[in-house]
């Protein structure tokens, strides 16, 4: 189990002690992370992205928000971003989209560290349901392991 699984399934717990009904789904051919049921009982999925580095912007890409959207309406499809100033929580069903922007992004593949440039949403802090900031002065957990990288 890589880092990034470690993460998602410790996320999972935690939305599951507040009331969601998650179970991890990462080992699946799908285009989310975890599917289950919100704390009101509606299904949902959600896709996570934990970033080491901080941006005022949540980039999300639009082949991955296409994909979300086309499932069931009734399915709640959630995006939630981690990064060092905090968590952010995006209802993606109701979200207001901004503008499609051209970013150089990553390719998805280990092997290859080219770039490639996809459409892309840059969601703002503020569009977020839900956001939990870390307090600036305070040490995180994770500070010396990503120092190390």
């Amino acid at each position: 189990m890589n880092i990034v699984e470690k993460y998602e399934k410790a996320t999972i717990g935690l939305l599951n002690l507040d009331g969601w009904q998650l179970e991890w789904c990462g080992n699946e051919n799908t285009f989310y992370d975890a599917r289950g049921y919100t704390p009101k009982g509606l299904k949902t999925v959600v896709e996570m992205k934990f970033r080491n580095k901080y941006y005022q912007t949540k980039l999300l890409e639009k082949a991955k928000y296409d994909k979300l959207m086309s499932l069931e309406e009734d399915v709640v499809k959630i995006y939630f971003v981690n990064d060092p100033k905090g968590n952010y929580l995006y209802w993606l069903n109701t979200l207001e989209m901004p503008k499609i922007d051209d970013k150089d992004c990553p390719k998805t593949t280990m092997w290859d560290r080219s770039k490639v440039k996809k459409e892309v949403y840059m969601l703002t802090e503020s569009q977020a349901t839900l956001i939990n900031r870390y307090e600036e002065d305070e040490p995180r957990v994770w500070d010396e392991y990503f120092k190390k990288k």
